[in-house]
């Protein structure tokens, strides 16, 4: 096997200014989109209160949000080639700072949806512009330090997101979740306008011209659209037991197979979907896409556990999750500086692994007596595997590609994420519900009269209760509930085990793809090929 090194052409580019001010710029802006995709989670109540809808209804607060965002993803690195990419970027930041203000201002649930609708387009362009103007300020064998600053921005927002959110909205008005965005836009967008540049090779891009591909615009829109909805909506309207998901299904399937088809003869794609043909881009897209299912199905795993069965306070859940942030701002900083001593696939291979005994590990330690140092202490063994691999999988795809596709790469690999996101939260919302059914069946099944066992529990319960107080008759009544509660708490148990179970199998697989990418040059900065 032979093998030979190629020089990027990031490497004859520098920016005037110092990389890390320009990061920490980025990061900004990053930090505050990704933060408001979950900051609003906890305020819905108070949503519906304040402007009169049902909590139903104030569910579409976040849907628009993520609807909006998705579209914007993947379409971002070609926006950013017709436009400019700081322009892009500068656009994007002025549409989400006005539109949080709108948000913020918003007399009605309708207004409110309108304005989240805005505030998504521009937040969906800041994710992937902030990590391809990294990739691009950066030498490649920097990069790795750079994306364990954004990937802190990434992985940390989303896990304080719903504790920050809690916290502003009890204790001031759920308008401040959004005017806090204000100031911080407001400074980035001057911070940007200041010190990030466009690299010489964007300049070319966009002086070559770009022709408005209206056919594959209409269905990226519908069928990533579509798809959201249906993932968000899914389990509460029943999936297929709902026409309305059907045909979101149907709508979603055809307009997303038809669009892979109609951008592969474009000349000028919205989407560069030839970049898929690269068995290395495309697993390490998929490896993003999962990434993003174990995170945010932790981050609802977890709280919603300790909330719903061991009766938890949103607050006290949070910090119990909180010392699991703390180790991946810790991990992030020393996980950049080992990619650059040791090839991305082992740190990845490492990362899943870790990530499968943790999950695993999870089925052993998850029961209704668990303490809440001991959550903490769970919850810190499942994040060590996150830290492992946000970094070295987003530097895995850019191996191979070349410089002027850093855009389309930034923009594909951070919508992959976000719809792992999306699958996560709405896998374990249905496996908790259908695994609780199932289990709920089977354990009923000892609860007949004719089960000394049972009858013994209840006799034993009557008896207490008629001690303390209580009538028989009512005592009898008290002691079925009782125990029925039980059965539902110990069926919902069995169902998280289910689900941590079904997420250690699929961090297995990952471990096992990941010695199929490529190698890259840990310390030159240089692709290899074999």
């Amino acid at each position: 096997m032979s093998s030979a090194t190629l020089p990027l052409d990031q490497d004859v580019w520098r920016p005037k200014y110092n990389p890390w001010l320009i990061a920490v710029v980025v990061a900004m802006a990053a930090f505050m989109e990704v933060l408001d995709t979950s900051i609003a989670n906890v305020a819905l109540p108070y949503m519906a209160g304040s402007l009169g809808a049902s909590n139903d209804q104030s569910t579409w607060v976040l849907t628009s949000y993520l609807v909006s965002n998705a579209i914007i993803l993947p379409i971002s690195g070609w926006l950013a080639g017709a436009l400019g990419r700081k322009r892009f970027f500068m656009g994007c930041l002025i549409v989400f700072t006005v539109s949080s203000l709108l948000c913020g201002l918003a007399p009605s649930l309708g207004a409110l949806l309108f304005f989240r609708v805005l505030q998504g387009a521009g937040g969906g362009g800041l994710q992937p512009m902030a990590q391809a103007i990294l990739a691009d300020t950066f030498p490649p064998q920097q990069r790795g330090l750079a994306f364990a600053l954004y990937g802190i921005t990434a992985i940390m927002a989303p896990t304080i997101g719903p504790t920050l959110g809690g916290w502003i909205t009890f204790n001031y008005s759920w308008r401040w979740i959004f005017f806090i965005n204000i100031p911080v836009g407001l400074a980035t967008w001057l911070l940007v306008r200041r010190f990030v540049e466009d690299p010489p090779y964007l300049s070319k891009l966009k002086s070559a011209g770009v022709k408005l591909d209206y056919i594959g615009i209409a269905l990226l829109t519908l069928g990533i659209g579509a798809l959201q909805i249906l993932l968000d909506k899914g389990q509460e309207d029943d999936w297929f037991g709902s026409r309305f998901i059907t045909t979101l299904v149907i709508v979603a399937t055809v307009c997303l197979i038809s669009l892979v088809v109609w951008e592969w003869f474009q000349k000028a794609p919205i989407i560069d979907v030839h970049m898929f043909s690269s068995f290395n881009f495309a697993s390490a897209n998929l490896m993003m896409f999962m990434l993003g299912v174990m995170l945010f199905s932790s981050l609802v795993l977890m709280p919603q556990f300790l909330q719903t069965l061991l009766g938890y306070t949103s607050e006290l859940a949070g910090f119990a999750l909180s010392a699991g942030g703390l180790v991946l701002l810790i991990e992030m900083p020393i996980m950049g500086k080992l990619t650059t001593k040791f090839q991305a696939r082992y740190l990845i291979a490492f990362g899943w692994f870790a990530l499968s005994v943790a999950m695993y590990y999870s089925t052993k330690r998850i029961d209704l007596l668990i303490s809440f140092n001991a959550a903490t202490l769970l919850r810190i063994a499942q994040v060590i595997g996150l830290g492992f691999l946000f970094v070295p999988i987003t530097l895995a795809a850019y191996v191979g590609i070349p410089a002027n596709k850093n855009n389309a790469v930034a923009g594909i690999v951070n919508f992959m994420r976000n719809m792992g996101s999306s699958v996560g939260t709405s896998m374990v919302t249905t496996l908790i519900a259908r695994r609780s059914q199932l289990h709920q069946a089977r354990l009923v099944e000892y609860t007949r009269p004719g089960n000394p066992n049972f009858q013994n529990s209840v006799n034993g319960l009557v008896t207490r209760l008629a001690h303390s107080g209580v009538s028989v008759p009512d005592a009898h009544i008290h002691a079925y509930a009782r125990i029925y509660q039980e059965v539902q708490a110990q069926a919902g148990s069995l169902a998280y085990i289910d689900t941590f179970m079904v997420l250690a199998v699929g961090s297995a697989i990952m471990f096992f793809l990941a010695f199929a990418l490529r190698k890259n040059d840990p310390g030159g900065g240089q692709v290899v090929l074999e």
